[in-house]
C-alpha cells in the first residue's frame, strides 16, 4: 500500500500569510490565511516593510492552526514547501527563513515553490482529473501570462503582459 505524502505549504509573497497542509498533492486538508488588507488600506496599497513585519507576527500562529485543522503533527509532514518568488523580497524572506528553520528542525526536505507555478498547480486541486498537457491563463498581481503546461514541471510561456 502506497504511503500518503503530506506537504506543508507556506505562502508569504505579498500581504497574506498562508499555510496549508496538502495530502498527495491534490487534497487540501487545511488552508489558513492571515490577511493584512485592513492594515494596508489606510496607505492605499501594500507597504512592503509593514507586510514583512506582519508575516513575522503571524507565521507561527498560522502554521500551528493549519496543522491543527488538518489533524496532523509536524512529525507527519513529509516536505516543507515555501514560496521562493516572485514577490516582495522581505515578505518572501520571512516565509522562506521560517520554512528553512522548520525543515531543519523536523529533518524533512525543503522544496521551494515558484509563486507563478503554484498558481498553475492549484488547478490540480480544483480539477483532480487534470493532467498535462494543457493551456493555462495565469493572472497574479502584475503578472498575466498564457502558458503551455507541457508536463507537471515543464512550462512554455506563450504570451506575457508587457509593461
Amino acid at each position: 500500500m502506497k504511503k500518503d505524502i503530506y506537504t506543508l505549504g507556506i505562502e508569504s509573497s505579498c500581504d497574506e500569510t498562508s499555510v496549508s497542509v496538502v495530502k498527495n498533492g491534490r487534497e487540501v486538508l487545511s488552508n489558513i490565511i492571515d490577511t493584512q488588507i485592513p492594515i494596508h488600506e489606510k496607505y492605499g496599497g501594500v507597504v512592503p516593510e509593514i507586510a514583512s513585519r506582519n508575516h513575522i507576527e503571524a507565521i507561527s500562529r498560522v502554521t500551528k492552526k493549519a496543522l491543527e485543522e488538518a489533524k496532523i503533527t509536524l512529525n507527519e509532514i513529509d516536505a516543507v514547501t515555501p514560496t521562493y518568488g516572485p514577490g516582495l523580497v522581505g515578505a518572501l524572506l520571512v516565509g522562506l527563513s521560517y520554512a528553512k528553520a522548520l525543515s531543519f528542525a523536523i529533518n524533512k526536505p525543503l522544496v521551494g515553490v515558484n509563486h507563478i507555478e503554484g498558481h498553475i498547480a492549484a488547478n490540480y486541486i480544483t480539477y483532480k482529473e487534470l493532467e498535462p498537457p494543457f493551456i493555462c491563463v495565469m493572472m497574479s498581481g502584475g503578472n498575466t501570462q498564457i502558458i503551455y503546461v507541457k508536463d507537471y514541471t515543464k512550462f512554455e510561456v506563450l504570451r506575457k503582459n508587457k509593461r
